[in-house]
């Protein structure tokens, strides 16, 4: 008699046990799953089913600045930044989530709201590559979402989760134009060189002894290495119209208003950031200095992208 006593004291503490979220687990995996966003409203969500994850946090919580290694962005969840699971009684698609006015099926039959946690976003830029000159170039941003610590009150109890992975949202970026010609100009009063179009700029103060009025040998152009003091090499993108009267100003104008701004990275002699010149002969007293960029890759903060192997950044004429 006591035997049975025991046992079914020990039956009743188990059964008990089973409502401490802490104790027994109900498995949220959508990691695999693609994010989908609504368009309309900051919801991202995935779907699963009869399962939904529904993650709502302002879209300017998804930079576009790469995180810094061992670095992320770090959300609270509360009323602004919400996780919510819910459980149907049929297969869920995206009008469930993101329509005005949801089907009348299927119906939410169950729904956990995170009462507590973190929201961890970590970014990395996601870059197109051109087979052809090595060059790469932003295409969008990869933001890895996690939960930390989230807790769900739901009708059972609190369930809690120490790490609970979402996955992958990707975001777009705007492809930086670079629609210049290869005619460039300097200013005459300095050692700058530019080239530019209504939007954008791409300039390099130059080491003078690179464009010396001398036909370089064959095969053998004058080099030097940009980010040095003596070769600096900026992208600049503009929200207003940029002409000529831009440049080779004491002091920079304040229109039109810089939007971004790149800097060449140091560059290693003989292997990166190399500026390679090539001069010869225009006619009488006049020469053209080819001017090329080799493996320079532009910096912006975390962010940084490759030029390509041999990047033609244009023709300089200078006269004796």
């Amino acid at each position: 008699m006591i035997n049975r006593v025991l046992s079914l004291m020990i039956f009743v503490l188990i059964i008990s046990g089973c409502d401490d979220g802490n104790l027994t687990q109900e498995d949220i995996n959508f990691e695999d799953i693609t994010t989908q966003n609504c368009g309309t409203n900051d919801v991202i969500y995935k779907l699963k089913e009869k399962e939904a994850l529904l993650v709502k946090i302002p879209q300017s919580s998804f930079t576009n600045e790469p995180s810094s290694t061992g670095t992320s962005t770090i959300l609270d969840i509360n009323s602004n930044n919400r996780v919510v699971y819910r459980f149907y009684n049929g297969t869920v698609s995206a009008n469930n989530i993101c329509e005005t006015i949801p089907p009348a099926t299927p119906t939410v039959i169950d729904q956990w709201n995170a009462s507590a946690g973190k929201i961890q976003i970590f970014t990395t830029a996601v870059k197109t590559v051109n087979a052809t000159d090595n060059s790469t170039r932003i295409s969008g941003y990869n933001h890895n979402i996690t939960f930390k610590n989230i807790s769900f009150a739901k009708s059972s109890g609190t369930q809690v989760y120490e790490t609970l992975p979402f996955g992958d949202y990707v975001t777009s970026a705007s492809t930086l134009p670079f629609l210049f010609d290869k005619t460039v100009e300097k200013c005459s009063s300095s050692n700058l060189i530019y080239n530019y179009t209504s939007s954008e700029s791409l300039t390099l103060t130059i080491d003078p002894n690179l464009i010396a009025n001398e036909v370089t040998p064959l095969n053998s152009p004058r080099t030097g290495i940009v980010g040095t003091s003596t070769n600096v090499l900026k992208y600049r993108l503009f929200t207003g119209l940029l002409t000529s009267d831009y440049f080779c100003n004491t002091i920079t104008p304040s229109t039109p208003a810089i939007s971004q701004e790149w800097s060449a990275a140091s560059g290693v002699a003989d292997v990166s950031g190399i500026v390679e010149v090539t001069t010869t002969t225009n006619g009488p007293s006049s020469f053209k200095h080819t001017i090329v960029l080799k493996k320079v890759t532009l910096k912006k903060g975390n962010n940084d992208f490759l030029l390509g192997d041999n990047f033609a950044y244009g023709d300089l004429l200078t006269t004796n």
